[in-house]
């Protein structure tokens, strides 16, 4: 099988486990969103310091600690994707796996926005139109709602925001993924512990099937991670790109078939403008690419 079609189905697969991760969020009530975090957030630290041992990769960690500019932005995206993380859970569990799936329809919108704010890039005219039909959506959907779809716009940023950090930091998916859960999890041992001592923990409540499944968070937060990481180094990045959208599509089908979250025509309007910006945008960034791709191929013929 040739690697570019290996990667397709790798990131796919990712994406996939990504977008179905609402069917296993809601298998761990009744256990609330901060406790299910702070489990995931421990037994993540379990699974990929098993990983990191397996895979040879403690050097590259022992680097990591020394290198103290990567090691506050990694910092940084740890409390950020801890937001993530927990506003996520969150959502699924509180009936608003419609509004998640809204906040990664339009992630890669505000992750471009962000480039803007934060390092100064400049957008083009079709993509600056995209961004007015994005903004004219969420005015629409918190008019719907009777509030600003907070879920998602929590989700769109944070996550935006951890993929700068991690960019800036530059550092190799495994190692970056202990070092999160490591500076994570004091807190996050500290809050079970108070659970277990104030006998308000679900863990182990509900049967040993109950507490196995809250063991697998870290798996559940590792597989995903690691066909990802395969799949970016078989694929471009247009093909992950465009297979971004495969997750918050799921979400979003799970949202109306298996939850059965209301979905007024007002609501389809508000989703349906993010949709026309994500296909105006995704055109534009693809008929971008094969400008400059010709440009080159004419330099180099020149």
């Amino acid at each position: 099988m040739p690697e570019s079609r290996r990667g397709l189905i790798l990131g796919a697969l990712a994406y996939t486990l990504w977008g179905t991760f609402p069917l296993y969020w809601t298998l761990l009530e009744p256990g609330g969103a901060v406790e299910i975090l702070a489990h995931r957030i421990v037994w993540s630290l379990l699974t990929m310091v098993l990983i990191l041992v397996l895979w040879h990769r403690v050097d590259q960690l022992k680097a990591l600690l020394r290198d103290r500019r990567k090691l506050l932005l990694i910092s940084g995206a740890a409390v950020v994707i801890s937001v993530n993380w927990g506003g996520y859970i969150w959502g699924v569990n509180n009936g608003r796996v419609l509004e998640t799936s809204l906040g990664y329809f339009i992630n890669p919108l505000v992750t471009v926005l962000m480039g803007v704010l934060v390092l100064g890039e400049r957008l083009r005219r079709l993509q600056w139109v995209a961004m007015g039909i994005a903004f004219v959506a969420v005015v629409v959907l918190t008019v719907d709602y009777g509030r600003p779809p907070w879920v998602a716009l929590v989700l769109a940023f944070s996550f935006g925001t951890y993929g700068l950090l991690k960019k800036q930091a530059g550092v190799g998916a495994v190692e970056s993924i202990t070092l999160e859960t490591l500076v994570l999890a004091p807190i996050a041992m500290a809050y079970v512990a108070w659970l277990v001592a104030t006998s308000s923990s679900n863990f182990g409540s509900h049967g040993l099937g109950h507490a196995l499944l809250f063991t697998t968070t870290g798996i559940i937060t590792a597989i995903p991670l690691m066909l990802f990481g395969a799949a970016a180094i078989r694929v471009s990045m247009v093909s992950l790109g465009l297979l971004q959208y495969l997750a918050p599509t799921i979400q979003f089908a799970l949202g109306i078939l298996v939850f059965e979250e209301a979905m007024p025509a007002s609501r389809w309007i508000g989703f349906g403008l993010v949709w026309v910006a994500l296909a105006m945008f995704t055109v534009e960034a693809l008929n971008h690419r094969r400008r400059q791709l010709r440009l080159v191929a004419h330099a180099s013929a020149a």
